[in-house]
């Protein structure tokens, strides 16, 4: 096993914050494989890069010889995680649970070695629990407690409801790390109120408290919001070589860094050298095709990411436009439809909202030129050419 000093270099790679870091060191020192503990509501059937973030973390741990647990919470996810969120959360069925837990499995095992990996559920010890073991569980923590934290503490304040199911969410997912004998838990910065109910339900329970990881929530596309399906900002593990190439290609040269250190299984020393060579003159391209064919690869294969590079190259680069752009036929009626309308109509976004953010950002182009205003009306009787970003388009026909 790599020696402690390079092991907490790699640990902390890209880490927000790691509790208690001395606690940490000792648990190497013992020499032990640690138990690597990270848990995932399957709430969607595809993930995207930015689930990856920890998906990431717990290769490198597991590279480094610890015992990783993948925990899906098909028990939690029935329950509905109430982080960050400012009305109670819709609870999944069984059906739900099970159908996107049977995705989640497949798609992991592009990063983490199947061989090595523990794959859990939470409802293996959930659903043995009696009333009275529910009780008993919800015994160990006070209201108090719950409402320091953020959400809750502002719903509350706000004179918003909070259902009683939804205090129980974080005590299951603290259970969950008794019931792993978890010596490390990963989660994102938003979920750190949770991870420290499980070293406290730890200690309750007479076990020593688990470390606790947290890893940074990964912006999307836009490089403001986090990366979410909702905001179409997002990179799909599961979306095609072309596309997921594009849409990397697409991201900031600073964002880019950001990117790369936490999803690039590149060594750090690599990426340093990297940015020594941009600040001496490279073009931060050359780094960006690299990433994003290294991402191709892990989600695809080699032959795909070289077959996506020459594509982009072909298609922006010496302005191609793509052989099967989807065509649309809409009806105008007596009202003339503004552009954004037609963005979404074509499907290029995934909402009218969407549409109209990505017009004020300058991403919608009709015939190569760039729309500016939201309420445009889209020209009637001939073909147009509509492009969204860099990678959507749409031959789009108004009668």
């Amino acid at each position: 096993m790599t020696d402690i000093t390079e092991q907490l270099e790699i640990i902390k790679r890209g880490a927000d914050e790691v509790l208690v870091e001395q606690e940490l060191i000792d648990k190497l020192r013992s020499g032990a494989p640690l138990r690597v503990k990270a848990g995932f509501d399957p709430t969607a059937p595809d993930l995207h890069i930015g689930h990856t973030v920890l998906i990431n973390k717990l290769r490198q741990l597991q590279d480094l010889g610890h015992h990783v647990i993948f925990l899906i919470g098909d028990f939690t996810g029935m329950i509905g995680d109430p982080t960050g969120k400012n009305a109670t959360r819709p609870p999944l069925t069984r059906d739900d649970v099970i159908r996107n837990a049977a995705t989640y499995k497949e798609q992991v095992f592009k990063i983490l070695d199947k061989e090595k990996t523990e794959i859990a559920f939470n409802s293996t010890w959930m659903d043995k629990f009696s009333a009275a073991d529910m009780i008993r569980l919800a015994a160990s923590y006070t209201v108090a407690r719950m409402l320091e934290r953020d959400d809750f503490g502002k719903r509350y304040k706000g004179g918003q409801p909070i259902a009683l199911h939804e205090f129980l969410y974080p005590l299951v997912q603290g259970y969950d790390s008794v019931a792993l004998k978890a010596d490390l838990e990963l989660g994102g910065t938003d979920q750190k109120f949770n991870l420290l109910v499980g070293r406290e339900l730890q200690r309750h329970w007479g076990m020593a408290s688990q470390c606790i990881l947290t890893m940074p929530l990964l912006e999307g596309l836009d490089g403001v919001n986090k990366m979410s399906k909702s905001l179409s900002n997002y990179v799909g593990i599961t979306d095609a070589p072309d596309e997921m190439f594009g849409k990397l290609m697409s991201v900031s040269d600073d964002l880019m860094w950001r990117y790369i250190e936490l999803l690039s299984f590149e060594s750090l020393a690599t990426i340093r050298n990297w940015k020594d060579e941009v600040v001496a003159g490279r073009n931060p391209r050359d780094i960006k095709v690299m990433f994003a064919q290294e991402i191709v690869a892990r989600f695809h294969d080699q032959t795909a990411a070289a077959k996506a590079l020459a594509d982009f190259e072909a298609r922006f680069k010496q302005g191609a436009l793509p052989e099967d752009m989807n065509e649309f036929q809409l009806e105008a009626g007596a009202q003339p439809i503004p552009i954004y309308q037609v963005v979404k109509q074509a499907g290029l976004t995934t909402s009218t909202s969407a549409a109209i953010r990505m017009i004020e950002q300058g991403g919608v182009r009709m015939d190569g030129e760039k729309v500016t205003d939201k309420n445009q009306q889209f020209p009637k009787g001939k073909p147009v050419i509509l492009q969204v970003g860099k990678r959507k388009f749409a031959r789009v026909t108004v009668g």
